[in-house]
């Protein structure tokens, strides 16, 4: 089974930027689509960003144009820039790895966006 561990998270101003990385255990260039998730409080978990290894990429519309994920297979990273955050984009991001093999999800890390 992979092993996720993201970085990155934070209290950030209105406005304010964020790049959260997560490194996996396994090549990502075998790992068909990784993604980020995110999960406020008394809410489902939603979708952000996926990008496939092909390099497609799909955005939640509420974060289309503030938000980029990439991947950096030489590191076997995914990382997630975002800009412009708003206060509703406060929750714990969760980074996910899908494989014919596996389905992993890293433990989270916070992001607070407040004044």
């Amino acid at each position: 089974q992979v092993q996720l561990v993201e970085s990155g998270g934070g209290l950030v101003q209105p406005g304010g930027s964020l790049r959260l990385g997560c490194a996996s255990s396994a090549t990502i260039d075998s790992i068909y689509r990784m993604g980020w998730y995110r999960q406020a409080p008394g809410k489902q978990r939603e979708m952000v960003a996926i990008i496939t290894s092909l390099g497609n990429t799909n955005y939640a519309y509420s974060v289309k144009g503030r938000f980029t994920i990439s991947r950096d297979n030489a590191k076997n990273t995914v990382h997630l820039q975002m800009n412009s955050l708003k206060p509703e984009d406060t929750a714990v991001y969760y980074c996910n790895a899908v494989s014919s093999n596996f389905n992993a999800w890293g433990q989270g890390t916070q992001v607070t966006v407040s004044s």
